[in-house]
């Protein structure tokens, strides 16, 4: 079979809900994929499993599902505190890794994950689907346009109402808590602004904007952070405030604010369709954004790249920088 007809076969490690209701059928429903296997050490879930879709392989183990030679890459939905623990195993048996986000616990683990899979060879990718998206291109055309001016602030929130109580979200022994959960979508969204706002005029490959100060607060519960906010400067004066919590009203939004204007962001993580709000003085448009399918759209960039020989899209210098500026934001609290 060409490489242009073959497909990649992806193995899933855990039925998490995340894989359940959105990356198992986005693999389904890609181009270049196929859902070849999925193990899950709770026999039940695997049962689950057989009546959603087709499983073509099912294992109770995670080894055995990674000694599988058929398998190209697996996807890993597991708890934080596991994401560092299995990436290795996967690169030491030769298996591209899309990794939920966060990567990992800090950024001594994303670096080990990153040199595991460079020894072997493989792919990695954080599982920032949200970069997937019509309305993030946009953003990123306004930034390109020059329209804002120099850009001053950026401020983004991800915050849900948690309503489970006995959620992997809330454990600490599993990596918990809002800053880890959703906290890293403001703070890759900020490093995505700061990135242009920052980058020298005609520079082909520009060095990440890294925060100089880092302040944060939180307030605790059991262990874990339930709501955070943190405010990052760059060189330059740019700020960026950022926010995320589990512990009210559900407001996902962001706002980037130049010289010669805004751009307001509304439901900046998702692919539905809606607009983006660019003022300028008195000027207020309404940018059209159009639906997306983010996890498919993830899925096949990253079985392209697999194909192709290349990277994917997600950048791991981009997901150690998150790591770096989470680890700074939990060191300020």
């Amino acid at each position: 079979m060409s490489e242009a007809a073959r497909k990649i076969r992806w193995g899933v490690l855990g039925y998490a809900r995340i894989a359940r209701v959105s990356v198992i059928p986005a693999i389904v429903r890609s181009a270049n994929s196929e859902f070849f296997a999925l193990a899950s050490r709770d026999p039940g879930k695997l049962v689950e499993a057989r009546a959603q879709q087709p499983l073509p392989r099912a294992y109770e183990s995670y080894d055995d599902l990674l000694r599988d030679p058929r398998i190209d890459a697996v996807y890993i939905p597991l708890p934080n505190s596991l994401h560092r623990e299995w990436t290795l195993k996967a690169a030491a048996h030769g298996k591209h890794v899309l990794c939920e986000k966060p990567i990992a616990l800090n950024a001594a683990e994303c670096r080990e994950m990153i040199a595991a899979c460079a020894a072997r060879k493989v792919n990695l990718m954080e599982a920032f689907m949200y970069r997937y998206t019509d309305r993030i291109r946009q953003v990123q055309a306004v930034l390109r346009s020059g329209a804002l001016g120099e850009i001053k602030f950026v401020s983004a929130c991800f915050r849900f109402p948690l309503a489970n109580p006995g959620s992997i979200k809330l454990k600490p022994e599993l990596g918990g808590g809002a800053l880890y959960d959703v906290g890293c979508y403001p703070v890759n969204f900020a490093g995505l602004v700061a990135d242009h706002a920052l980058a020298p005029p005609g520079a082909a490959s520009p060095p990440l904007a890294v925060p100089h100060t880092v302040r944060a607060t939180a307030h605790r519960v059991d262990g874990i952070d339930v709501i955070t906010s943190a405010l990052l400067q760059y060189p330059g004066g740019l700020i960026a405030s950022l926010h995320c919590g589990f512990n009210a009203q559900k407001v996902v939004g962001a706002e980037i604010v130049g010289t010669e204007g805004v751009l307001q962001v509304p439901e900046t993580f998702f692919d539905a369709p809606g607009s983006l709000i660019l003022i300028r003085g008195e000027e207020r448009r309404e940018l059209p954004v159009a639906a997306s399918d983010r996890y498919r759209s993830e899925v096949e960039d990253f079985a392209a790249a697999i194909l192709e020989g290349r990277p994917p899209q997600g950048s791991l210098a981009e997901s150690l920088r998150n790591m770096e500026v989470l680890d700074r934001v939990f060191a300020a609290l």
